[in-house]
């Protein structure tokens, strides 16, 4: 059984992997209901014993989460040690500081990469060396704020230079248009380029999305109409999981993307009629290195109380390009979620994230026309403006390899036709 390392940075990296820890623990008490500790649970997991040395098989004694925690505030991983997820946790895997980077992607980047360098590749070394087969690293944040995006991209280069042969999967969490940083989209430019040089792949996910999917299913569930009734606790949004008993602000929108995290890695846990390993998801999806931005969207988000159709198979009817007619992977897992009959979650590599990554360029470029704030990041030790305009011509390449790849014979061919 292979395994993998989680490393969460920044505020929203953090709220989001406190998520998907509660909520695997909740996954695998609901399988794992004799607490054994088995392949699944040493996925994510390794069992401690009162000692302090690894245990192999048996009871469960203590669970140690496989991951580093970074965040240059202390706020949430302050709440983490305190909180009822603190024995996942040692003092040694939570790497922080006070005053945070202040919307600066070159504070983030620069100012605490190096700083922080040779505490977080310590961290992340010993998490790999307790892994008999170390498949991926997960690397959970935002784009928008300065540590997330800053030191989110320092953490992604040191795990390529540290671990090359490693899969990286980033899941990166896109401000909105109308984000309260002012300073996102330079932020979430200058954190591209580095993704789209250092990372496998990269799940992108729009803040927008979730803010309008968490307020559809709200909606639905308090309409009170027989056709809208929503089973209780058996929507992806509620905040109850494994040990936390108390929802918090954003953790409906957090579990999304934690049961985002949850599917991708189900055949990595449970046993299947069709596993998939990590790897062979940049295998068959990515025909080129920098083009490894995957769209994910997954069903069911909520379950009907007055309705029970089991699904159908997915039919091999996707229009893909001639010259990449097998560039697709199914993996068939036999443990569904918590409360669903059932799940399914596609990764789709196509052009239509072209118009995500214009919008975000167009907003770049009008701060970057007056200089506006340029100031705050030329003043930290290491950033150039050179920075600025190299991250311009990367995003602005990236889109026109898009361009290029678009099939002028269906511009707006839907990518999957699912029956359920």
């Amino acid at each position: 059984m292979t395994q993998s390392v989680v490393v969460q940075v920044g505020q929203c990296g953090n709220q989001v992997g406190c998520r998907f820890w509660d909520l695997a623990l909740r996954e695998h008490a609901h399988v794992n209901q004799m607490g054994i500790y088995d392949e699944a649970l040493s996925s994510f997991f390794r069992n401690v014993d009162q000692r302090g040395a690894d245990s192999t098989g048996g009871k469960i004694n203590t669970l140690k989460a496989r991951a580093v925690l970074v965040d240059m505030e202390e706020g949430v991983l302050g709440e983490i040690l305190q909180g009822p997820l603190r024995s996942l946790f040692s003092s040694t895997q939570l790497i922080s500081d006070v005053s945070g980077s202040g919307n600066n992607w070159a504070v983030g980047h620069h100012t605490y990469g190096l700083a922080y360098r040779e505490q977080i590749v310590d961290q992340v070394r010993k998490a790999a060396e307790h892994c008999d087969c170390l498949q991926c690293f997960f690397l959970i944040h935002s784009m928008g704020g300065g540590t997330g995006s800053g030191l989110g991209t320092f953490v992604l280069k040191l795990l390529e230079d540290e671990f090359p042969e490693v899969c990286r999967i980033v899941t990166s969490v896109y401000p909105t248009a109308e984000d309260d940083v002012i300073t996102s989209p330079y932020n979430s430019v200058l954190a591209m380029k580095e993704l789209t040089e250092h990372a496998d792949c990269v799940l992108p996910v729009d803040n927008q999305s979730l803010v309008d999917i968490v307020g559809k299913i709200q909606h639905m569930s308090n309409t009170g109409k027989p056709s809208c009734t929503i089973k209780k606790d058996c929507t992806i949004i509620s905040g109850r999981g494994g040990v936390v008993k108390v929802e918090k602000p954003f953790d409906a929108m957090n579990n999304i993307v934690a049961n985002l995290l949850l599917n991708i890695t189900s055949s990595a846990r449970f046993e299947g009629s069709l596993n998939m390993d990590l790897n062979e998801i940049a295998m068959n999806l990515v025909p080129f290195p920098r083009l490894h931005y995957l769209l994910p969207s997954l069903t069911p988000l909520y379950t009907l109380a007055d309705v029970n159709i089991p699904p159908r198979r997915l039919k091999p009817t996707l229009p893909f390009v001639p010259w990449n007619q097998e560039g697709w992977k199914t993996s068939l897992c036999s443990v569904p979620p918590v409360c669903h009959s059932h799940s399914l979650l596609a990764l789709a590599n196509n052009t239509c994230v072209k118009s995500t990554f214009f919008e975000l360029r167009e907003r770049f470029v009008k701060l970057y026309r007056r200089k506006a704030h340029l100031h705050h990041y030329l003043a930290v030790d290491g950033m150039e403006l050179a920075g600025f305009s190299e991250a311009l011509s990367s995003i602005s390449a990236l889109i026109e390899e898009y361009t290029h790849l678009e099939s002028p014979l269906m511009p707006s061919a839907p990518r999957l036709t699912i029956a359920t």
